[in-house]
């Protein structure tokens, strides 16, 4: 019971320090996610000739665009998971995970602050229609914490070994979004290019946050596989992490 207190006061102390000399606050949670969204929606429906996802395309972009600001920037977190907070990792006794996993919090709570804007656009946009499936999102928000922790648990130690690891993340989170099915349905991919669906769990978790809106894009088999990936990547963290948390307490 400790640990999860503590981890919910870190929580707490993530997201007064992010937004207590903010003065736009809550919006900047809905900002970024929102301002891509719509550039991609002009783009795509305004000056090319949209063969992509599906109508309202404002809706499709957004029931992943939210996700992936979640997954995006507490991944990106992770890398200063330790340094940001040396001196409080070295001397108060914690288990070291809570530390990553704070981040895999704030960024949740955020991206839950932030599906008003998608309630608001799904009621707005014409020719939106919400199914029994829309109760399968708890399910896509569990995969997705699942998946962040694994990563981050990674990403964490490593970061402090290697510190240049803080760059390479970014790099590889930039070149993820584009093989990411966010401005596109993993139906939209060639047969060629399938297979990177199928090692993207991403691409089973952003189906499960569309499946309400836009059944279609339920692939079961697809969803499977990405549960099955995320869970493999959070016990491989967990070992990774358990491994090397030693050595980081000695290069801190």
């Amino acid at each position: 019971m400790a640990a999860w207190r503590s981890l919910r006061l870190l929580t707490i102390r993530n997201l007064k320090v992010r937004y207590s000399t903010s003065l736009l606050g809550y919006l900047w949670s809905v900002l970024d996610p929102l301002l891509m969204s719509l550039i991609y929606w002009f783009i795509f429906t305004k000056l090319m000739h949209r063969s992509l996802g599906e109508d309202p395309y404002i809706v499709f972009l957004l029931c992943a665009m939210l996700p992936w600001m979640w997954f995006n920037g507490a991944v990106s977190d992770s890398t200063v998971a330790f340094r940001r907070d040396a001196k409080l990792v070295r001397s108060v006794a914690l288990p070291r995970w809570i530390w990553v996993a704070r981040f895999v919090c704030a960024k949740g709570i955020e991206y839950l602050l932030s599906l008003p804007v998608l309630a608001l656009f799904a009621i707005l946009s014409p020719g939106t229609q919400v199914n029994w499936m829309l109760l399968l999102y708890p399910l896509g928000i569990l995969l997705m914490g699942v998946l962040i922790l694994g990563v981050g648990l990674i990403i964490a130690p490593l970061a402090v070994f290697f510190r240049d690891f803080e760059r390479a993340t970014r790099i590889v989170l930039r070149v993820l979004f584009y093989a990411s099915p966010i401005i596109y349905g993993a139906s939209d991919l060639p047969a060629a290019a399938a297979p990177i669906a199928w090692i993207n769990p991403l691409s089973g978790i952003f189906a499960l946050f569309r499946a309400g809106f836009f059944p279609d894009q339920m692939n079961w088999t697809l969803v499977l596989t990405s549960a099955a990936i995320s869970f493999a990547v959070l016990g491989l963290g967990i070992l990774v992490f358990s491994r090397s948390v030693g050595r980081v307490l000695k290069e801190l």
